[in-house]
């Protein structure tokens, strides 16, 4: 490797070295705080670095550094950072071992950049299990809860029959063209012509092999089929898991996947692409329809989170400048509004016990204003309602499918927000409802009105300042969209 291939993987480095570091000082001495510093400092060091990067670097034909994979790293490296910060609270009170946490998220930080850096399946295959096997252990880190065992286990079973689909799918493509790298695999698609085996046969066994790699990615994104793991995984992970894996896991798939779809360009395969339109359609209104019917605020954005991802597959199909600057604008808005929905639900929290049903925030605007006041914005922001990022993000998207005359996704987005907006503004009206008032109505599993346990609770510094970051870009992106959609437009479009 050259002295530039070095530079390029400095986020990588100083990620891993923060990994390395954390290990030894727990073989010295375990220390919970000296462990969170290094870790913080990791993450942050890893973050600067990006100024520093190559404008373009292919580094042995598995990963290339440039200016969409700098973007989507860095998302990934500021999301988990504000998981970071929210799980020091968090896991103050947990009694068992605590350091290894932080490693695990630093581990999956280096699988989600691999990812989005890939341009080979090895690559892709080794950031995908990286980033999977970290999740594994950190949905079940909470080990004293049995819950948070059987999310671990649940992840798991999917993820390995998503890696089994991969793999066979991978196997089939490189026996048609000779090859792993995408850009050679792209151009043996377009030509209709394996290196390996040429003919008449070849067409269909790239189409099948595309399929089962699609497959996979669809399991990692939790769209409609593959949907069903993501409610269980959702609810019985610890709240920063989730905002965890609701965030950085799907912004790093999703930016490899658009990468290996435009590089292959896909949307010119029929059957690609009506299996994508039909996948797309079923995610936002099943989506929809399944979280409107949780009584459970983690399995509503479980549902929520399917239909999201839903609405990303419109810029995925449309392509080009256009559609990679949707995407990139929506996945940010989507997960500071996500990372601030879950930044509430951890302060309101504990090991022993998460604050999870409707009746959980009954109240929430008398007792805690403030939370309840970010809570409120989250919502409105995830719902799509004016002056806020994810109204904006939905705008993009609209306006991106609307251009293409993507009249299919676009009605089936405008059909799934209307749907949202009522289980978004249910858990805006809960707020305001005294705890005690007509239990009933609050909680469709018939459990009568409790008061927040957390309620007194000082929330930590840490996710408060996580919390005030969030409202400010949820805000800020909904008056003052110019500014990232200016760096998006000179940073992303690069594909």
């Amino acid at each position: 490797m050259s002295a530039l291939d070095l530079l390029a993987l400095l986020p990588q480095i100083i990620i891993a070295a923060a990994v390395v570091l954390i290990l030894i000082g727990i073989a010295i001495r375990r220390g919970y705080l000296a462990s969170f510093i290094l870790a913080l400092l990791g993450f942050a060091g890893a973050f600067a670095s990006l100024f520093y990067l190559p404008d373009l670097a292919r580094i042995g034909g598995l990963l290339v550094v440039d200016s969409y994979a700098r973007f989507f790293v860095g998302v990934i490296l500021a999301a988990n950072f504000a998981v970071l910060l929210l799980s020091y609270g968090y896991l103050r009170g947990y009694r068992e071992n605590r350091e290894e946490f932080f490693v695990l998220l630093l581990l999956e930080s280096l699988g989600a950049m691999v990812l989005v850096e890939s341009a080979h399946f090895a690559s892709f295959f080794l950031g995908l299990e990286l980033l999977s096997i970290s999740l594994y252990a950190l949905l079940a880190y909470v080990r004293t809860r049995r819950i948070s065992i059987e999310s671990g286990l649940k992840y798991f079973v999917p993820a390995a029959v998503s890696s089994a689909f991969l793999l066979f799918g991978m196997a089939l493509l490189y026996g048609a063209t000779g090859t792993m790298e995408f850009g050679r695999i792209g151009a043996a698609l377009t030509s209709g012509v394996g290196v390996i085996a040429p003919g008449a046969g070849t067409s269909a066994v790239m189409t099948v092999g595309l399929m089962m790699v699609i497959v996979a990615i669809g399991f990692k994104l939790a769209l409609v089929p593959f949907h069903m793991w993501a409610a269980d995984v959702y609810q019985g992970s610890a709240a920063p898991v989730t905002a965890s894996i609701a965030t950085v896991s799907k912004i790093a798939v999703f930016a490899l996947f658009f990468r290996f779809f435009a590089g292959m360009d896909l949307a010119e395969n029929p059957v690609v692409a009506w299996v994508l339109v039909i996948v797309a359609v079923l995610s936002m209104l099943a989506g929809s329809w399944l979280a409107l019917r949780q009584s459970n605020v983690k399995l509503m954005l479980a549902y929520s989170s399917t239909a999201h991802l839903g609405y990303l597959m419109l810029p995925l199909l449309v392509g080009g400048a256009a559609g990679a600057s949707a995407s990139a604008f929506y996945l940010v808005a989507y997960s500071a509004t996500t990372l601030g929905l879950f930044g509430v639900i951890t302060a309101l929290s504990g090991v022993d016990r998460e604050a999870e049903q409707l009746t959980d925030f009954a109240g929430l605007a008398r007792k805690r204003p403030l939370l309840a006041a970010v809570f409120i914005i989250m919502l409105l922001s995830i719902a799509g309602i004016p002056l806020t990022a994810g109204f904006m993000g939905k705008l993009y998207l609209l306006g991106v499918g609307v251009g293409a005359t993507r009249w299919l996704l676009a009605a089936s987005l405008v059909a799934s927000s209307a749907i949202g907006l009522f289980y978004y503004l249910r858990l805006v009206a809960v707020q305001f409802t005294p705890v005690g008032e007509d239990p009933s109505r609050l909680a469709a599993s018939g459990q009568e009105a409790a008061p927040i346990r957390a309620a007194e609770s000082r929330v930590a510094a840490s996710a408060g300042l996580i919390l005030a970051a969030a409202t400010i870009g949820v805000i800020g992106l909904g008056l003052f969209p110019s500014p990232l959609l200016g760096l998006i437009a000179r940073l992303v479009p690069v594909l």
